[in-house]
């Protein structure tokens, strides 16, 4: 799906000014990945359950694994990113922020399709107005998005 201008190179990290990073997600981030999605399953349930399906209660490391090495793919063909917001080591996944293609009943004109999320022990941290504050920036000023759907 080309949905990037040939123009746009998506970065491969992002510094925040709360001393984390983002980076594109990969399947071997599984094992730092599982706890944060799981851990924060149920304010994830409620903010991507009825668009996603997503996190299911009984999702596995596995399936975890299964779903990373799809987002990786997918960031490799340039169809859609998923960057992991990771502590200055990668040692801890304290997020992500997803970057898709407009969905055909986005609104005409709509760039993409974008959202993040923190785990529930960053919510209100200086790490999550960092995102906040970067994100409509970044797609701005790197992706060269001018009309962007923040969904779900």
């Amino acid at each position: 799906m080309a949905w990037l201008s040939d123009a746009v190179e998506p970065p491969g990290r992002v510094e925040l000014s709360s001393g984390h990073h983002l980076r594109p997600i990969r399947a071997d981030d599984v094992a730092i990945d599982y706890p944060a999605v799981m851990g924060s399953r149920e304010r994830l349930w409620a903010k991507y359950g009825a668009a996603w399906g997503w996190p299911p209660a009984t999702m596995t490391f596995e399936q975890d694994r299964a779903d990373l090495a799809r987002h990786e793919a997918e960031i490799a063909a340039h169809e859609a990113f998923n960057y992991a917001v990771l502590d200055a080591a990668e040692r801890e996944l304290l997020g992500c922020v997803y970057v898709d293609p407009p969905e055909p009943d986005s609104p005409p004109g709509t760039d993409a399709v974008v959202s993040w999320w923190v785990v529930d022990h960053a919510v209100g941290s200086d790490l999550e107005r960092a995102l906040d504050d970067l994100v409509p920036r970044w797609l701005a000023d790197t992706w060269g998005f001018r009309r962007v759907q923040y969904a779900p």
